[in-house]
């Protein structure tokens, strides 16, 4: 009988590093918020971590389908070196289960038996070398939930920092404080999708609102650059209250965070609903705005939402990068991060 996905998954882990060993081979995982308690022979809400005789397996050794090449505007990272290429790697599994999933293919694998994605192996030297040789100065955990693939991600990023490369994590910011830890010095990077301002709503996609505005915080005391993005989902989270709840939450954390909002388009188990349209984008970065944040971007609609794609100094107004989508058009700031009319620093990571 030919192995199932989960028996090739099983075979490409290691001992993970982020949990805790107790009585009666019982282990407590603390690579997301979960915390999941697992007892011997039974796996965490991700299905990719599992206890195999009191020690916790997690993922190793491989990426799911291929490695792949972005502008790091797609990630979405604005405020990090500006027109960079992005080498982006993904496992399989995620600790949500979001309806209207855009990478369901590899995020959804174990749950749903309509998602396809195979596990490639490889090792973290090929991963670092590929970035090399494509000249991308950033490489990126990303397609499925990061958090729940730390230990493999920190065997790459070591490498990468070594050879001076950036390093990046696109999550749904469902992170302990132990986590966090444990990354702090091999992640540069960190983008968050905050999905909304309603728990009831977070807990259907299989997460709680407090655990990812505690990450959001966290980030910022810890100096990680942190960008967030919230996807704009008519009828779901596109309310002016919850808008301004985000943006009142996000203003005061920091005013510096970017924060994107995004198109939704139709997709996986969402689909009866329509696109965002830019109108309601418009609506939620007056909104951001209005609540103080320094930069707020519209996105997924390239063209279609005025100056929102670009980045404008907050103290003199001066345009600094223009962008359409995921490119560059003009990029007066240069390496040092000051704007070039008024020399007020403009927070991000440029050099």
């Amino acid at each position: 009988m030919a192995p199932t996905l989960k028996d090739i998954l099983d075979g490409l882990t290691a001992e993970g590093e982020l949990y805790e060993k107790l009585p009666d081979r019982r282990v407590r995982c603390y690579a997301c918020g979960h915390r999941c308690l697992i007892p011997e022979g039974r796996e965490g809400i991700c299905k990719v971590r599992f206890n195999r005789g009191g020690i916790l397996r997690v993922p190793s050794g491989y990426v799911a389908s291929s490695l792949q090449l972005d502008p790091v505007e797609k990630k979405p990272f604005f405020h990090v070196l500006p027109g960079a290429t992005a080498l982006s790697f993904g496992m399989l599994g995620c600790d949500y289960h979001c309806g209207y999933c855009q990478n369901w293919i590899t995020s959804q694998t174990l749950r749903d038996g309509e998602a396809l994605a195979r596990p490639s192996r490889i090792s973290p030297e090929e991963i670092v070398r590929a970035a090399l040789d494509h000249q991308a100065p950033i490489i990126t955990s990303t397609y499925n939930e990061p958090l729940i693939s730390s230990e493999w991600a920190v065997a790459v990023f070591k490498l990468a920092k070594a050879k001076g490369l950036k390093t990046a994590y696109v999550s749904n910011g469902n992170a302990t404080p132990e986590v966090l830890e444990y990354l702090k010095p091999w992640l540069d990077l960190y983008k968050v999708d905050l999905k909304g301002f309603n728990d009831a709503n977070y807990r259907k996609l299989g997460g709680r609102l407090q655990t990812v505005l505690d990450t959001i915080e966290r980030l910022v005391r810890k100096e990680f650059w942190i960008e967030v993005v919230t996807l704009v989902v008519p009828g779901w989270n596109d309310s002016d209250e919850e808008l301004r709840s985000i943006a009142r939450f996000l203003a005061g954390v920091s005013r510096a965070i970017p924060w994107h909002v995004t198109a939704f388009h139709p997709d996986y188990r969402m689909a009866d609903r329509q696109w965002t349209p830019p109108e309601s984008l418009l609506r939620a970065a007056e909104i951001g705005q209005a609540e103080g944040l320094h930069f707020v971007y519209a996105g997924n609609v390239p063209g279609r939402t005025g100056s929102l794609e670009n980045t404008y100094c907050p103290a003199c107004k001066a345009l600094l990068i223009e962008r359409v989508g995921f490119r560059i058009l003009a990029d007066h700031l240069g390496p040092a991060g000051a704007c070039p009319r008024c020399r007020a620093y403009i927070p991000g990571v440029w050099s």
